[in-house]
């Protein structure tokens, strides 16, 4: 069995005139994403690989996210993530390493509910600092459960 933990970035802050790619975290992301790593930590700790988007608040997301882990897992940048349909997200999980049994992929919408939807034909939304966990029968390819989804409270 595989798990996909998927997080929504934090809030972010529109307050600066930096490009979409370098905006930061706002005060409310930096106070709500915490509160998603320690669910994480707390259901999911052995976190094998984590797939994060070139953006600046997905970059923050994932290290307030990193922190509440017991262990930091391999952490990959990757530019497909950034700005991606669900169908591209989801052509990214299928070909996942087979030796990583837990992978966090931290990104954006509408991409990440679009991928939601595309491997467990479930729509959810997902909100700033939301998480979404889905399990695979077998490997990445096989059948997607939606487990759980929402935002733990701050």
């Amino acid at each position: 069995m595989r798990t996909l933990i998927v997080v929504r970035h934090g809030k972010s802050d529109w307050a600066g005139d930096e490009p979409d790619r370098e905006r930061p975290l706002a005060k409310r992301g930096l106070r709500q994403v915490p509160a998603s790593g320690a669910w994480i930590a707390a259901h999911h700790p052995g976190v094998d690989l984590a797939v994060v988007s070139p953006a600046r608040r997905a970059q923050q997301t994932w290290e307030l996210v990193a922190d509440a882990l017991p262990e930091a897992p391999e952490v990959r940048t990757d530019d497909r993530v950034y700005a991606a349909w669900g169908r591209d997200l989801a052509a990214l999980v299928r070909a996942l390493p087979e030796a990583a049994s837990t992978v966090a992929l931290v990104g954006h919408n509408p991409g990440l509910e679009e991928l939601v939807a595309e491997l467990t034909g479930e729509g959810i939304e997902l909100p700033t600092s939301a998480v979404a966990v889905i399990t695979f029968a077998g490997d990445w390819s096989g059948a997607a459960h939606l487990e759980t989804h929402g935002r733990p409270p701050a």
